[in-house]
């Protein structure tokens, strides 16, 4: 399994970083978890993006979907003709979002682009990956999810603040992407993003064995985010930054 940090940049695109998007392959199947603003110009340094089989959308928010419009397009008018129909799995009204999004009409809205299918607590297959995904704690309806893959896993946040299901979805996990847009020493609202300490306390909990903070929100210094969790998490730690390159199983 093999994860690419396309966007790790909170809230909005940041100078060197867009918004949430994460490049996963194994068997060379691809998915992107999240196209946050930005994130289709940042994927085409790394693939081709019409050898996308496959999106997930963590939540409806403009920094985890909004490029899935502009992706629509290049879809859709390919001068050589469409492209043929991709999964995108999101949370419930997701298919109505994006047409809203883009301005079009419900019925067909992004149909012939995509195949919408609306998320639900639970366990099913995207490709080879086995994912479980569960609602997590954020002002709109949102989703982590777990990835596993020949004995290997991964686990992504999106956003939320503290809740137990995050720490079930990371047990155990080769590797956590979770998310610390707040800061200890900030007042900040409840129920919506997690500092780095809380980041680190949740990959503790869990029991996961390497940690990637991601959502890094462009006013923050990321060094202090980065202090916050080393703080309350013991193993491998880093910041996620555009362009890495994470293989799990080597």
């Amino acid at each position: 399994m093999r994860l690419t940090i396309i966007g790790s940049s909170g809230s909005f695109p940041g100078p060197d970083s867009s918004a949430s998007c994460y490049l996963v392959e194994a068997d060379g199947f691809r998915l992107l978890l999240d196209m946050g603003n930005g994130s289709l110009g940042t994927l085409q340094r790394h693939i081709d993006i019409y050898s996308v089989d496959a999106v997930y959308l963590s939540h409806l928010h403009a920094d985890h979907c909004f490029d899935l419009c502009s992706y629509w397009v290049a879809r859709t008018y390919h001068p050589e003709g469409p492209k043929h129909r991709i999964p995108v799995y999101g949370p419930e009204g997701v298919a109505l979002r994006m047409a809203e999004a883009y301005g079009l009409d419900a019925d067909p809205g992004m149909t012939g682009a995509f195949d919408f299918h609306e998320l639900a607590p639970g366990e099913f297959a995207i490709g080879p990956f086995t994912a479980r995904v569960d609602r997590v704690n954020h002002p709109v309806t949102a989703f982590g999810i777990r990835l596993e893959h020949q004995g290997r896993s991964l686990a992504y946040s999106g956003d939320t603040g503290t809740c137990d299901s995050l720490v079930a979805l990371a047990a155990g996990t080769d590797l956590f992407l979770c998310e610390a847009a707040f800061q200890d020493h900030r007042e900040h609202p409840k129920d919506m993003h997690l500092t780095g300490s809380e980041a680190g306390e949740h990959a503790s909990r869990a029991g996961a064995r390497s940690l990637i903070l991601t959502h890094l929100v462009p006013w923050n210094d990321d060094e202090v985010t980065l202090a916050e969790a080393r703080s309350t998490y013991s193993g491998p730690i880093g910041l996620a930054r555009s362009g890495q390159v994470h293989t799990l199983g080597e």
